[in-house]
């Protein structure tokens, strides 16, 4: 029998497949490196993580190998994996490609987006404020429940770009951004009404229409981490 009947007749059967098991060590591998369960540059082991996560040892590395695809670990050649590290210089280059990605995606949102992305983005700006209203604390890094309604309102202002390809890029920076956002947040932990204005009014620019003010807005608002982080926020410079 083929191997791609096999696959097919195990997920029939419900059992997982190697490609289910693998899109699932990556996601558990994923949610610890955020969450700084995995520091940067540290080695990550196969055995380690297969009997960490009770997924076996192929899928695990084919797991990696998709975290490396997206610049969350480095591969070593024979030598395994790594978390990737962390540098001025990588966020610096983190927070230019994402510009660039996120005000093309915005501008054909503005440009095309209905009553539904309008109403997407002033619900998703709802979630967010309240999180933060009703828990403060939740602002703190690696919490679960801000992280999502954050994440959400900023996939919404870029939903109706018509490009999934555009999405995924935005998807893959938030995260890699998401490492050195995590440094960033104790700054905001007291500073609830300075997060929320910043927020909204990044939603109000976009709702507006303003193409050349929300590209500017936008802008800003993602240089801030390089910001905070090292103190600097010009995306453009060199390697330090």
């Amino acid at each position: 029998m083929s191997e791609t009947r096999s696959l097919a007749n195990a997920a029939i059967r419900g059992r997982p497949t190697t490609e289910t098991l693998s899109q699932r060590a990556a996601g558990l591998i994923q949610h610890d490196i955020l969450g700084g369960v995995w520091r940067p540059g540290e080695k990550l082991g196969i055995h380690a993580l297969s009997k960490r996560y009770g997924i076996g040892a192929t899928p695990v590395r084919e797991g990696l190998s998709r975290l490396a695809a997206r610049d969350l670990v480095n591969a070593e050649g024979q030598k395994g994996f790594r978390v990737a590290n962390l540098s001025k210089f990588d966020l610096t280059d983190i927070t230019r490609i994402r510009t660039m990605i996120e005000i093309e995606a915005l501008g054909r949102s503005i440009r095309d987006g209905a009553d539904e992305w309008e109403a997407g983005i002033i619900a998703a700006l709802h979630r967010l404020v309240r999180c933060i209203q009703r828990e403060p604390d939740s602002v703190a890094d690696g919490n679960p429940k801000f992280d999502q309604v954050h994440k959400a309102f900023h996939r919404a202002l870029l939903d109706a770009c018509g490009s999934e390809r555009l999405l995924r890029l935005h998807d893959d920076l938030y995260y890699q951004a998401y490492r050195y956002r995590r440094l960033m947040m104790g700054s905001y932990a007291e500073q609830q009404t300075t997060l929320i204005a910043e927020h909204k009014l990044l939603a109000e620019i976009v709702l507006s229409r303003d193409l050349s003010g929300a590209e500017a807005e936008l802008a800003r608002h993602l240089a801030r981490t390089l910001e905070i982080v090292y103190g600097d926020h010009q995306p453009g410079e060199g390697r330090p």
